[in-house]
């Protein structure tokens, strides 16, 4: 009998080309979208149906910090993810530390939703999570009012205590980021007045819209530079809404890049999210020269979803704007997958946002380009390869 063991060392996977790609497939739920379903279901009074969420361990963790911070969520049989909230200025004080995991997204955007309460929170969260700095959001919720205590350089733990009376901000971010807006925004729920936000970029706007359809009066308006100001009115009253969470975009991006590279393939990914601040990749791809067309486009929850054919294509090399990094910061090794493959050389800049993720994204495309064989040179914000 062979026995079985269970090494705790990473063991070498093996990839070998294969036949032509063809079929239809589903992937997960977004998972940007299924945090904020969860956490807007806790500010709403009554029953939040959340179909389709991602259950990785990213969201898992935000579904228990909702639990800690009074709100109730189960999963029924169907699937269906139930949450039942308790309102704009409803929170608990947790009695107990939240483990955010690795979830970077959970921790932002809990932050400015505790900090909007006159209460104390302390997360914490695995090694990598510690070193990453937490400052960029403590800054604006410190104008808001709110106490921010965390490490040298503000790194987990941190606690973070709301006052009695939040204050609404005019902030103009420095570095475009959906996730500072997020954590400024649903602080700014809990303040009376105008919050503003200013953006030198259009960053992914879940938040948003999704606020948006569960009644909060919030607005956008583009300004000549590039940017824009978003505008938030504090202290509405959300109402329960049902969300279908489409399928994830960075997630889709695999076997659609998989499709582009293998001749004769011919594959289909079903309801994918093509909300156009997260499309970049797709407008990178179909710059390259690639097959993809989108097919059976229609709106849920405020959000534009699409099934997405690829076809197998001859690609050619790109240099993206830096601009267009915010709507696909994700997407960047995939891409630049597709570049290797692709004729001629590649320029992909305005990446140093990568360098402060879980791990140094931007270094680790590097080694892995170069490893097979890929001539790649790494520069302070991007890759040419």
């Amino acid at each position: 009998m062979t026995e079985n063991r269970h090494d705790s060392q990473p063991q070498p996977l093996t990839a070998r080309a294969g036949n032509r790609l063809s079929g239809t497939i589903a992937v997960p739920g977004d998972k940007s979208i299924s945090h904020r379903a969860a956490m807007f279901g806790l500010l709403a009074v009554g029953e939040t149906c959340v179909d389709g969420l991602l259950e990785g361990e990213d969201v898992r963790n935000s579904i228990a910090a909702i639990r800690k911070l009074g709100g109730h969520a189960e999963r029924d049989g169907t699937g269906i993810w139930r949450i039942n909230g308790v309102g704009i200025g409803g929170l608990c004080e947790p009695d107990s530390v939240l483990e955010m995991g690795n979830s970077g997204t959970s921790v932002r955007l809990l932050m400015g939703l505790a900090g909007g309460h006159p209460i104390r929170t302390t997360f914490t969260g695995d090694a990598s999570l510690h070193r990453r700095p937490m400052a960029r959001v403590a800054t604006p919720l410190g104008m808001m009012g709110i106490d921010c205590a965390g490490r040298q350089g503000m790194r987990l733990p941190i606690t973070v205590t709301g006052p009695q009376e939040l204050l609404p901000i005019r902030y103009e971010l420095p570095v475009a980021s959906a996730q500072v807006k997020s954590a400024i925004l649903l602080a700014g729920l809990s303040a009376a007045g105008v919050t503003e936000i200013i953006e030198p970029e259009p960053t992914r706007d879940h938040t948003e819209t999704m606020l948006r359809h569960m009644g909060a009066d919030i607005s956008s308006e583009k300004l000549s530079g590039g940017g824009q100001i978003i505008r938030l009115s504090g202290q509405p009253e959300l109402r329960p809404a049902h969300f279908t969470v489409p399928g994830d975009p960075s997630s889709a991006a695999f076997p659609i890049v998989a499709a582009l590279l293998t001749p004769g393939a011919d594959v289909t990914v079903t309801n994918v999210c093509i909300n156009p601040l997260r499309a970049g990749l797709f407008a990178c791809l179909a710059e390259m020269g690639a097959d993809i067309s989108l097919e059976n486009q229609r709106r849920a929850g405020g959000e534009t979803i699409a099934d997405i054919t690829a076809r197998g294509s001859a690609l050619k090399a790109i240099a993206p704007p830096p601009e267009r990094a915010a709507s696909m910061i994700d997407e960047y090794p995939i891409l630049a997958i597709a570049a290797a493959c692709a004729e001629g050389t590649s320029s992909l800049r305005g990446l140093a946002e990568l360098r402060v993720k879980e791990s140094d994204r931007l270094a680790a495309m590097a080694q892995g380009l170069s490893a097979c064989g890929v001539k790649v040179t790494e520069l302070e914000d991007g890759l040419v390869i």
